[in-house]
């Protein structure tokens, strides 16, 4: 579904990816492990169309996404769930979520689309009218995720969604997340808890300094000896 081939990135003149290249299989989740300053967000960052390939291709269902622009792209079905969420702080939860709705397909969908988010997302219907700004760190992970669920994107990219949050609360994100994932959202998952990545993933990547060195099933992977004593901390 989505396939990213060689593809080189820069920052100015600071090249910060080399040669990557990955497939997402439809249906999939596949994590992206890597340390800080690896890569993971720029690319990212690069697929949902922030940032520009100086080489290499990025299609997703054999549409060229490095050809278009970012807002053309979510047409297409992608969404990007981005690292510290970027909710509109001074808006309430009611109009965050139907920021996601601007594209025309999914405003005609909005008050089913926003049901359905607040069944997933018991909390946002209880802090409908709550400034974003406002909320805990939980949940304004939850809203960015219902966010960008409400476009009904085909594939969904999520950046560090357990950032900052306590344990019980990441394993309320993940269980959502595998519960988007069986509805038939292909996720794409960027996570520094290598742990729990790995557990509800199929497969996954490893980035360091900008380059793809390992890629695999994800059990294959948690068994791993490097990754074990790189990312699992075993």
């Amino acid at each position: 579904m989505l396939e990213i081939k060689n593809m080189d990135v820069f920052y100015g003149d600071a090249q910060a990816l080399w040669d990557v290249s990955l497939i997402v299989k439809e249906g999939e989740i596949v994590t992206l492990l890597g340390a800080n300053g690896a890569g993971k967000s720029t690319t990212l960052r690069t697929i949902s169309g922030l940032l520009k390939p100086k080489k290499g291709s990025i299609s997703l269902s054999a549409v060229r996404l490095d050809r278009i622009e970012p807002y053309q792209i979510i047409l297409h079905g992608l969404s990007h769930v981005p690292e510290g969420r970027r909710l509109f702080p001074n808006m309430t939860v009611w109009e965050n979520l139907s920021v996601g709705a601007y594209i025309p397909p999914a405003w005609k969908d909005r008050s089913g689309a926003m049901e359905e988010m607040m069944e997933i997302f018991p909390i946002l219907k209880e802090r409908r009218d709550q400034l974003a700004g406002t909320l805990s760190g939980g949940e304004q992970q939850m809203c960015a995720i219902a966010r960008a669920m409400i476009s009904r994107p085909k594939v969904l990219l999520l950046d560090e969604p357990s950032l900052g949050l306590a344990p019980v609360i990441v394993e309320r994100i993940f269980e959502v997340i595998q519960k988007i994932n069986q509805k038939g959202v292909t996720v794409l998952l960027v996570e520094q808890n290598a742990y729990i990545a790995l557990q509800i993933a199929h497969r996954g990547y490893v980035i360091e300094t900008g380059h793809v060195v390992m890629e695999g099933e994800a059990n294959r992977l948690s068994q791993d000896e490097y990754i074990k004593q790189a990312y699992l901390g075993l």
